[in-house]
């Protein structure tokens, strides 16, 4: 029996075919790390790659000594962001916005869902002082994971900074990794590899080292 041999590539054919496999098959995110996305300058968090850009400044969230979020301030406006595990085969931010609603009413706030550009996101007006506080909850189910994003400030309140806070939304990454974890776990996030040898070398001369370089960030109406 005769086989017909199978034509070799060439090199620019293979290399078309690479890039084709590692090109994202969707237009934006938030990714997930073991899918193909664009390259940009990202802040490593561990369970978290956070997009960073000119004006950016980065606080980190502590529940304690552990890192759960990250918060990027920009243009008199703040974005927190925090990644929690989800099950295998069913989203939970109907579950969580419906929460959010309750909590923020129960403050004696306001909450209505309306259409975003990531879905349905819940719009809401939390009491602060001198008025009430504008505030956007934005929720994206991933694979094992849920990603909640919420926006204060002027760009809550539709200014151009608002397209600026959403493209770092779309271009976050999450590292949710393979270890079993409850729904609605937060994802821990560590500092990243030069922030942590900063640590470590201000540890070698103080008895009391700054382990958090970056400043605690404010919890932005963190209701349950």
């Amino acid at each position: 029996m005769f086989r017909r041999r199978r034509r070799e590539e060439s090199p620019a054919v293979k290399a078309e075919v690479e890039e084709a496999e590692q090109a994202p098959t969707r237009e934006s995110g938030p990714w997930d790390s073991e899918e193909p996305y664009p390259e940009r300058e990202r802040v490593d968090l561990g369970g978290m790659r956070l997009p960073v850009d000119a004006g950016f400044e980065i606080q980190l969230n502590l529940a304690g000594e552990q890192i759960v979020g990250a918060v990027v301030l920009y243009d008199e406006s703040a974005l927190q962001v925090h990644a929690f595990a989800a099950p295998k085969r069913s989203g939970i931010w109907d579950e969580v916005r419906a929460e959010l609603a309750e909590g923020v009413k129960s403050a004696g706030g306001t909450a209505e869902e309306r259409e975003g550009p990531f879905g349905v996101e819940l719009a809401a007006r939390i009491p602060a002082e001198g008025g009430e506080q504008p505030v956007r909850y934005i929720g994206v189910d991933g694979p094992r994971w849920f990603l909640r994003a919420v926006i204060s400030g002027r760009a809550a309140q539709g200014a151009d900074s608002a397209a600026t806070l959403e493209g770092v939304v779309r271009d976050i990454v999450v590292v949710r990794g393979d270890e079993p974890m409850a729904p609605k776990e937060a994802i821990e996030l560590r500092l990243p590899p030069e922030a942590r040898q900063a640590v470590e070398q201000q540890g070698g001369k103080n008895d009391k080292p700054d382990l958090n370089p970056f400043g605690r960030g404010p919890e932005i109406a963190e209701l349950r």
